[in-house]
């Protein structure tokens, strides 16, 4: 049996310019830190003539064509397995439809065990890039390419997408003492709302396509936001990337009707007013995980406790996409 793992992954900044509808004309830039919980794929070949898909469903079929994971059947079809007996089984930390990017995580992790069994190697750039692919070329999501690179390479970096499709990563350039002082000011709180992030980034993505002026200065801005917070964490200013990340809440909620509510909204000023500078919801926004930066932990985690929110304690992680 074939196991691999990738992690999953916490926008920093600059999210949402990662969409092919944006970098293509304009460039994008963004921060993304791999965390320490996993998305898992199992591969192995049985001796049932089938192909068994275990996810949320479960699925037994004789061919490729029939698989209806979109995901799964194209990432077979790509590496060209056409295997009558495989057994294909995904499991995760964490729920997808919280926003920390489960998806791209599961392609790259996905290819990784595939090639495996299939005696191909794939750079984990290779495995960034063929995820991307499936989901982006092939499936036509609205989704960008962060997820699979960060799921990919692991770490904290800034990700820079050019027109030309081309994506330079750079490590975030921080010490550390302020890596560690940050991740313990860096808090992540469930808010129990799970959605489909694809309604809001076509919203998103069609606006962009359409070349609507709001939503191109918003972005541009966002980008320029993700700039700032760069060089703001490098000089070891976190309280200022603490501001930067309530603009960037106040700027992101512009972008759709559907990125807040009342009690995501009601949450957000709880932790405001408990001391936190600045927080965003991770991912396309609409549910999720709730992130807050405070230079004093203790009195925003009590006060979103008592709502019944639970904290997701984590670390960064720095492995990427790994055979286990």
């Amino acid at each position: 049996m074939i196991i691999a793992r990738s992690p999953l992954r916490i926008s920093l900044g600059g999210g949402g310019t990662d969409l092919p509808s944006y970098y293509r004309r304009y460039g994008g830039f963004l921060i993304a830190g791999a965390i320490n919980k996993h998305v898992y794929v199992s591969v192995h070949r049985t001796f049932e003539k089938r192909i068994l898909v275990r996810y949320s469903k479960i699925e037994q079929v004789a061919t490729n064509s029939e698989i209806r994971h979109p995901i799964v059947r194209e990432a077979l079809e790509l590496l060209g397995i056409r295997e009558p007996q495989l057994e294909i089984t995904t499991m995760a930390d964490i729920p997808a439809g919280t926003g920390l990017g489960s998806s791209g995580s599961f392609g790259v992790t996905l290819l990784k065990a595939l090639a495996r069994f299939s005696r191909k190697t794939l750079s984990q750039r290779e495995l960034a890039e063929m995820a991307s692919h499936i989901e982006i070329d092939v499936l036509h999501e609205p989704v960008g390419k962060q997820d699979q690179y960060a799921a990919a390479l692991g770490g904290v970096n800034c990700y820079e997408f050019r027109p030309d499709d081309s994506v330079v990563v750079t490590p975030l350039a921080v010490d550390e003492p302020v890596l560690v002082r940050f991740t313990q000011r860096l808090l992540l709180f469930c808010t129990g709302i799970t959605r489909e992030a694809s309604s809001i980034l076509k919203e998103q993505d069609d606006k962009s396509r359409a070349q609507s002026s709001d939503m191109i200065e918003n972005l541009h801005f966002i980008k320029s936001i993700g700039i700032e917070s760069k060089r703001a964490l490098e000089m070891g200013d976190l309280d200022a990337y603490g501001r930067l990340l309530d603009e960037h809440w106040q700027w992101k909620k512009k972008r759709s009707a559907k990125m807040s509510n009342h009690d995501i909204d009601r949450w957000y000023d709880i932790g405001r007013e408990h001391g936190a500078l600045g927080g965003k919801l991770i991912g396309a926004g609409g549910g999720g995980f709730l992130m807050f930066y405070t230079p004093d932990p203790t009195p925003v985690r009590r006060a979103l406790e008592a709502e019944g929110l639970m904290e997701l304690h984590y670390d960064f992680d720095y492995f990427g996409t790994t055979l286990l």
